[in-house]
């Protein structure tokens, strides 16, 4: 039998040897079959939040010009992508290990041999020259050790790749949250500027009604009061708009400007379209973050198989097949031939419990990303549960709220006129006005809240990932 036909043999048992590690069985959901409050599998109109772009399911067209920004500039995207690639190379360094390490090489010795230690009794020359191909410490990979470690490299790539798709939801989910943020933070610097415009008329009126002796000082002081108040929650308005839309540039990675401010109001009819909420076995496939603890899992399940692979025989094998010669110009004529075969066998047979101690890590580390996997389904399902919840009482908040904001409206009005006519202290205004104008901004602030419920659904359902249809080529 040739050595050509050696070769292919043992590379063809290698190929086919067998696999230690244990069979994957994903562990069983642990959570509940529905939602909570959720009746119908098809709860919510359209399709499914995976199946819907960015694109198609935000409308505003400033706010999906700040996400293409963020996608192209953020620096903790760009860092997840560099990991991708880093466990990508990673995967192709162990990979490599399957095959033979074949490698080429010539080289040529020119020695002399002392008379007294020469065979003949007399000093020799020796010329010895030898091109050959190499075959560097190759393991059969009979036990899997090798596949399992390269399936783990290959796991952990995927799970990488994963990790990347879950920061470009969590991205475009908070950029969207920070700008509607800083929409309800221009609809309330709006109000408090109204209302400023408003005091400052009657703490004139009270002011000129006090000069001409009509009303005590104390209503003066009292509409003073009230004007410096709408000026203070102005100011921590306009502050905390600023920190915003700072926070909101850190997303985008590149200056935000010309931002075309409209107040949340402007905005918010028909911000985004409606998605079904479906299952939560359908978190198991559209949440990037579940599929990458899975893949972790999958990863330590294949190294316990290279752990048990270490209790069995290594072999490896290392050879030459070349040419050589002690002339140059004879290297590569008939009968220069030469090769060299050289398998080693090592059997592990006292380790000081190091292969039991490797095969019970393993199993730890696997038991470990099972309880990890796991976690990070019901974490899952309750963002999940969580953005059901704050759509639903929110809903109903905006709505009590529109009640309030009506009736505090319609007191400070009655209180306006009761004091005009003499029937009231100015006091009575003065609490008046202040909870019309708090009730106005709860209304804002329950209106965007209920925005970013829908948002942050879309993102816990797995959805951000696609532009959609609407994706520029």
């Amino acid at each position: 039998m040739s050595l050509r036909n050696i070769l292919v043999g043992i590379l063809i048992a290698a190929l086919a040897g067998c696999s230690l590690a244990p069979a994957y069985l994903r562990p069983a959901m642990p959570t509940a079959a529905m939602y909570p409050g959720v009746e119908s599998v098809a709860t919510g109109a359209g399709p499914g939040a995976a199946q819907v772009g960015w694109r198609e399911f935000f409308t505003d067209a400033r706010l999906k010009e700040l996400i293409a920004q963020a996608l192209q500039n953020n620096r903790d995207l760009r860092i997840a992508v560099q990991r991708v690639e880093e466990a990508r190379a990673l995967y192709g360094i162990q990979r490599a290990d399957l095959l033979p390490s074949i490698s080429a090489g010539a080289a040529g010795s020119r020695s002399r041999v002392p008379g007294d230690v020469s065979m003949t009794g007399s000093a020799m020359i020796i010329d010895q020259y030898q091109a050959a191909l190499t075959l560097s410490a190759w393991e059969l990979d009979l036990w899997g050790r090798v596949r399992s470690l390269t399936e783990a490299a290959l796991q952990s790539y995927l799970s990488t790749e994963e990790a990347r798709r879950a920061v470009l939801i969590s991205l475009v989910a908070q950029v969207a949250n920070f700008y509607l943020v800083e929409r309800e933070l221009d609809e309330l610097v709006g109000i408090a500027e109204h209302t400023i415009k408003i005091r400052e008329e009657s703490y004139r009126i009270a002011r000129r009604r006090y000069e001409v002796g009509y009303s005590s000082k104390l209503d003066a002081v009292q509409a003073e009061t009230l004007l410096s108040q709408a000026r203070v929650d102005l100011a921590g308005l306009r502050r905390r708009r600023d920190l915003n839309h700072n926070a909101l540039t850190l997303l985008v990675g590149v200056p935000v400007v010309d931002l075309k401010a409209q107040p949340l109001s402007r905005i918010e009819r028909g911000f985004m379209r409606d998605i079904s909420v479906g299952l939560p076995s359908d978190l198991l496939i559209n949440r990037p973050d579940i599929l990458a603890a899975e893949r972790r899992l999958k990863a330590a399940n294949a190294n316990i198989g290279a752990a048990r692979a270490a209790f069995f025989p290594r072999i490896v094998l290392t050879g030459d097949l070349g040419t050589a010669s002690s002339e140059l110009s004879g290297l590569f004529l008939a009968g220069s031939k030469a090769w060299s075969y050289t398998p080693s066998v090592t059997l592990p047979i006292f380790q000081g419990g190091r292969n039991l101690a490797n095969l019970d890590l393993a199993g730890a580390r696997r038991n470990q990303e099972v309880a990890g996997y796991e976690r990070t389904i019901q974490a899952a399902f309750r963002e999940v549960a969580d953005a059901l919840a704050e759509r639903r009482w929110l809903a109903e908040q905006v709505g009590d709220q529109q009640t309030t904001l009506a009736a505090q409206t319609e007191r400070a009005r009655l209180a306006a006129l009761r004091y005009q006519n003499g029937a009231a202290p100015y006091l009575e205004v003065l609490d008046a006005e202040r909870d019309r104008f708090v009730a106005e901004q709860v209304l804002v602030q329950a209106r965007r809240a209920l925005l970013s419920s829908s948002v942050n659904l879309y993102a816990a359902l797995g959805g951000g990932t696609g532009e959609g249809r609407e994706s520029p080529e």
